[in-house]
């Protein structure tokens, strides 16, 4: 036992261990995922609705996405962005490797008789012949990256593109990152049963990287039948790290925001945006 607690609290290296797609492919936790997508008050794994109808607004404007552009949506979840975009007048492709979201956001579309490409895979794998105007990457998705995986995206990103298209995406700022502190948490069904539908014991642990400007949330899941560990992994950046990352991937021009609706930017925000040009 002793041995075992040992290894819940130990600290790995930053981006050692990568689990995200547990997060949205495990039958009961990507239920519980899409249930905090489309719930219109919080900002969890969705921006709340006011937020969305103004930052799509403000994008569909912005990208002149009214006349018929093609956007692909990163990280597209149940399609709240895409559906807005497309119901703008763009030509809209999301991704996403939830089964459970893509397959609400594409009931979404044919309820509204919308015609969105959506396509279930690990948008680090995604490909295609077509070339786009806009890419959006929204809610922070990019933070959940390694270094590696960011370099992998970003070129992506840019052979994607058409020339003069666009990417804009949002991250965490360091000013978040300084706010949070480390912490140590064991319950019962830690999180109100969010990882399993059967009783479990959960532990979370919280460490800081202070000179990578990661956090790690780890959490290890103990059920009668097996143990799972789930690494949450978020880079914190300053405009001047992200600017560069967007530079030494081939882009030429950086536009920074207070966030995807188009906001000032403030520097004692827990966010910011980036509008990157090809």
């Amino acid at each position: 036992m002793f041995k075992d607690l040992l290894d819940i609290n130990s600290r790995p290296l930053p981006f050692e261990f990568y689990t995200a797609s547990d997060l949205w492919t495990d039958e009961h936790i990507s239920k519980q995922m899409l249930k905090y997508h489309l719930n219109p008050d919080v900002d969890a794994a969705s921006r709340n609705s006011q937020f969305i109808a103004e930052s799509s607004e403000w994008i569909i404007n912005r990208f002149d996405l009214v006349s018929g552009k093609r956007v692909a949506d990163f990280g597209c979840g149940p399609g709240l962005y895409t559906t807005a975009f497309a119901q703008g007048g763009a030509s809209v492709t999301g991704i996403d490797f939830s089964t459970n979201s893509i397959g609400y956001a594409r009931e979404q579309a044919g309820n509204k008789n919308l015609e969105i490409k959506y396509i279930d895979t690990d948008y680090l794998k995604f490909n295609t012949d077509k070339r786009f105007n806009l890419i959006t990457m929204i809610m922070c998705d990019f933070c959940a990256l390694s270094p590696a995986q960011r370099r992998i995206m970003l070129h992506k990103f840019h052979s994607l593109l058409k020339p003069g298209g666009s990417v804009l995406l949002d991250v965490f700022s360091l000013n978040a990152f300084n706010c949070l502190s480390e912490e140590h948490v064991f319950e019962p069904n830690l999180m109100d049963g969010f990882w399993s539908s059967g009783d479990y014991f959960g532990f979370m642990n919280r460490f800081k990287y202070e000179s990578e400007k990661v956090v790690l949330e780890k959490y290890n899941i103990i059920e009668a039948e097996r143990t799972r560990t789930i690494y949450n992994w978020l880079q914190y950046f300053s405009p001047n790290d992200l600017e560069a990352e967007f530079l030494n991937c081939g882009f030429s021009k950086i536009e920074l925001l207070g966030n995807v609706a188009g906001n000032k930017y403030q520097s004692e925000s827990n966010e910011f945006s980036i509008v990157a040009h090809k």
